[in-house]
């Protein structure tokens, strides 16, 4: 699970970009040319650093006829005139009074959203005219930028490291705390100032001085002076906060920073953090947080590899780190079908469709990953969002291959195993959702955003999720507070694993997986796992998992089999349905899930175990958007014995 806790915020070190002396991937292949001093020679200047023209370029012409931002216009339009989103302090002290942190969350980012829509209607302009100077959407623009200079923090409350300490419930602005927040705001404040920094200068002189003066004090001065931020990873727990904030911070430095000594120092310390996070992905590029989290990792590190790239004119090129093609594999490798993917940890099955599918598509080309390159494709969309991030838009309307690039369908791969995170996922056939898909993860319950979850299966039929993970509900205080687990969908009772004798799984790194075997052949994919070390039981000496998909039959078969010491009381199995639940007999139940897909009976021997269907009504948001109103958990109640077997099998058709 992630920390989202900072450490003491009086904990400074001397000011500079200290060099990190841990080899990872980018220093083996760059070696000294990622050091401060190289980066001195070898970064663009300012004006150049950053991969999009500036306004008035005639690139941005053929963005304005083309309906790309059309969206993006008529929110723009509607919002113009009337107040901004104003986040206030009864909204941020509300995560230390009752836990809300989405009501102060929400009016900032519709804040920044506002800003980003009036800076990119302000870059295209308007078609001839003193309104080609998109004046009015300059004005904008300086409104929100001027807003996001007196905010009073950047740091998204659940995250500030200067309240707990002192009481407070406000933060305190003689110490800026660095989170995802504000790394978020200096990065939007440097792509707004590459699009329109001489034109803000023209008309707001001014502005753009106090633009650099925030970010320096907010940022950057924070990211080189303290090394005691949980997300740099430098104990040995590197997670998705430190490409997102490095990658930010890199934006924010490239454009902002004082040239020179300074700025190369923080370049430099940037892509070190970067370097830790590839370092800490497994070898086959796979993210425990899963699919969705992908995006806010791997993706924000591909991120800023590509600026690298650019603002070293090539000097540093991560095309031949190994970890960087692996990772590119990943997307397309979760996708169960349509918008669903195979969801771990905190992620939903089925997620935001509009990410920026232009960084992997862009990689996928430079690596020539065909594979990754047709997945990007089938999820292309035209036109950017009304919600996009400021500096994804703007790289997303000048990457000219992919504003030409037509869709097409995924590949849907047969069959995938990644030892890395112990994951796999498997197809009736490849090229199609049609059919059967059998998910299995093993690994241990101390991954970041961590649910209970090992030996848990998951599948889909027609490229839908019929037996699930449910995914997490809305953040609050309580989501990565000491009282997590109290939360039901982190819980192993509402995964698809079983409950032996009374005992939930453990949480650490601790409770874990044993002795997985795996087998992909033409017609079948089978995962074999001991799950016993999942369990606080010192009785359990072995609970044997098989999960397996016979391609030929289109028939998925859950196997169980476990030794105690003795007997004792009763075990469960639980797997959680999504969709109409019936139950015909006593030994199956049917399951009609929705979006089209056929219906999957559920079967199992009704002499050896009895059946309890239990519905859970989802109120929260989060959960219901995915899923509907409810989900059902079948139990299916295990005879006490030392040793026994039971077997679950699951077909398509009533």
């Amino acid at each position: 699970m992630t920390n989202t806790a900072t450490g003491s915020a009086g904990r400074r070190t001397e000011s500079g970009p200290a060099e990190d002396g841990a080899v990872g991937p980018l220093r083996a292949v760059w070696g000294a040319a990622m050091s401060p001093e190289a980066l001195v020679r070898s970064l663009l200047p300012a004006e150049a650093a950053l991969p999009v023209p500036p306004a008035g370029d005639a690139a941005w012409d053929q963005v304005r006829s083309s309906g790309t931002l059309a969206a993006v216009r008529e929110r723009a339009e509607a919002e113009l005139g009337t107040p901004w989103p104003q986040p206030l302090a009864s909204q941020y002290a509300r995560y230390f009074r009752d836990g809300n942190r989405t009501r102060y969350e929400s009016q900032v980012f519709e804040r920044q959203d506002r800003l980003t829509r009036a800076v990119l209607m302000a870059t295209i302009g308007e078609a001839g005219g003193e309104a080609g100077r998109g004046q009015k959407w300059l004005d904008e623009a300086a409104d929100g930028i001027v807003q996001l200079c007196e905010q009073s923090s950047w740091c998204w409350p659940a995250h500030e490291d200067t309240c707990r300490p002192r009481g407070t419930v406000l933060p305190d602005v003689a110490t800026p705390c660095l989170d995802l927040g504000a790394a978020d705001v200096a990065a939007q404040l440097a792509w707004a100032d590459q699009a329109l920094g001489d034109r803000l200068a023209e008309r707001y002189p001014g502005l753009r001085e106090r633009v650099r003066a925030e970010v320096r004090v907010r940022v950057l001065d924070p990211f080189v002076q303290r090394r005691d931020w949980h997300w740099l990873g430098l104990d040995g727990d590197v997670h998705n906060w430190c490409p997102w904030i490095c990658g930010n911070v890199l934006v924010a430095a490239l454009r902002l920073a004082e040239p020179g000594r300074e700025r190369a120092g923080q370049v430099a310390w940037a892509v070190a953090g970067l370097d830790r996070y590839l370092a800490a992905l497994p070898a086959d590029g796979s993210v425990d947080e899963g699919y969705e989290y992908w995006w806010n990792g791997a993706c924000r590190a591909l991120e800023a590899l590509d600026l690298l790239e650019h603002a070293t004119s090539g000097r540093l090129d991560a095309a031949d780190v190994p970890v960087v093609r692996k990772t590119v594999r990943f997307p397309h490798r979760m996708h169960l079908g349509g918008p669903w993917y195979l969801n771990l940890a905190d992620a939903r099955a089925r997620p935001p469709a509009d990410q920026p599918w232009q960084v992997l598509h862009r990689w996928a080309r430079r690596l020539g990953e065909v594979d990754a390159r047709r997945h990007a494709e089938s999820q292309r969309t035209p036109g950017i969002p009304a919600s996009a991030e400021l500096g994804r838009a703007l790289c997303e309307l000048a990457d000219d291959a992919w504003q030409h690039a037509e869709r097409g369908e995924p590949p849907l791969v047969a069959g995938v195993w990644l030892p890395g995170t112990q994951v796999g996922l498997a197809r009736t056939a490849g090229g199609t959702a049609r059919g059967l898909a059998l998910a299995v993860k093993g690994g241990h319950n101390g991954e970041h955003h961590n649910h209970n979850d090992v030996g848990s299966v998951v599948v889909a039929v027609d490229g839908v999720p019929v037996l699930v993970d449910a995914g997490r509900p809305t953040y609050t205080a309580q989501t990565f507070g000491p009282d997590r687990y109290a939360i039901w969908t982190m819980q192993s009772t509402w995964h698809n694993v079983p409950e032996v004798r009374g005992a939930a799984q453990g949480q650490g790194p601790g409770f874990r997986a044993r002795d997985v075997q795996v087998v992909d052949e033409p017609g079948r994919f089978e995962v074999r796992l001991d799950l016993a070390a999942a369990y606080p039981l010192p009785e359990l000496e072995r609970w044997w998992r098989t999960a397996s998909l016979d391609r030929r039959a289109s028939r998925v078969t859950i196997g169980d089999s476990w030794s105690f010491t003795g007997d004792g009381d009763p075990s469960v199995l639980h797997f959680l349905l999504n969709g109409q639940v019936e139950q015909p007999s006593a030994g199956q139940v049917v399951v009609r899930p929705p979006g089209g897909a056929r219906a999957v009976r559920v079967a199992w021997d009704p002499e050896v175990a009895a059946a309890v269907l239990t519905v859970r009504m989802l109120e929260d948001p989060m959960l219901s958007e995915v899923w509907g109103e409810r989900l059902t958990r079948l139990e299916l109640l295990l005879p006490g014995t030392a040793r026994g077997a039971f077997e679950v099998r699951v077909e398509v058709g009533e």
